[in-house]
Formats: structure tokens, sequence, C-alpha cells
């Protein structure tokens, strides 16, 4: 999922998987690499990390409940 506003279609995109399922985030925002950890540990979700190619950040979130 290409993301522009990350935690807003963070939230929209995660509540549509089950629990276990991985969510990836592409942005290009540099706030996602700090925006995402900091939302997973608010909601008990689980970031699995963070990958940077390029212009583009990867962002991969489990959804935990």
């Amino acid at each position: 999922m290409y993301c522009p506003m990350p935690i807003v279609k963070t939230l929209k995109a995660i509540r549509e998987l089950q629990v276990g399922q991985v969510l990836e985030l592409i942005g290009d925002d540099p706030g996602i690499k700090s925006d995402i950890p900091a939302w997973c540990k608010t909601t008990g979700h689980e970031c699995l990390g963070i990958e940077e190619s390029g212009k583009e950040i990867h962002a991969y979130v489990r959804k935990t409940k």
C-alpha cells in the first residue's frame, strides 16, 4: 500500500486485516520512520521493521488484536 498519509491510511488498512497478518506500507515521507513505530506502540500492533530503498520507505506492521 502506497502511503502518503501513513497514520490515517494505516488505521484504515489494519482494520481490514486479520490478527497475525502483516501490512506493508510504502511512503516517501521520512516521518514514517518515527510515526509508524510510535503508532504501533500506542495501538499495540507490532512494527516488524522499516527499510529504505532509494526514496521509498517500507514499513511492516503485524496486526496483534
